[in-house]
């Protein structure tokens, strides 16, 4: 599975303004931007964006996942002191 159908699974599943998928081999970084993720914990947050990959990985397409959630004003914050 390529990033662009990753992206494609998220994008019509949650509501964000921005969904970065990069792949390195079989392990895959998501960052989903979106005020949707304010005032939720982390767990709450990655179980967000697991829920629509969920068959994807049950049925091993998608093996290493990392996931990074943020709203708009902590990834501003993210991208001045992390490039």
């Amino acid at each position: 599975m390529d990033c662009e159908q990753v992206k494609a699974i998220l994008t019509d599943a949650i509501e964000a303004e921005d969904i970065i998928v990069s792949q390195d081999g079989t392990h895959y970084k998501i960052i989903v931007v979106g005020d949707q993720f304010d005032g939720m914990s982390r767990v709450v947050q990655q179980q967000t964006v697991y829920a629509p990959l969920m068959d994807k990985i049950q049925d091993g397409t998608l093996h290493a996942i990392t996931i990074k959630a943020f709203t708009s004003a902590q990834w501003q914050r993210e991208k001045i002191f992390n490039g």
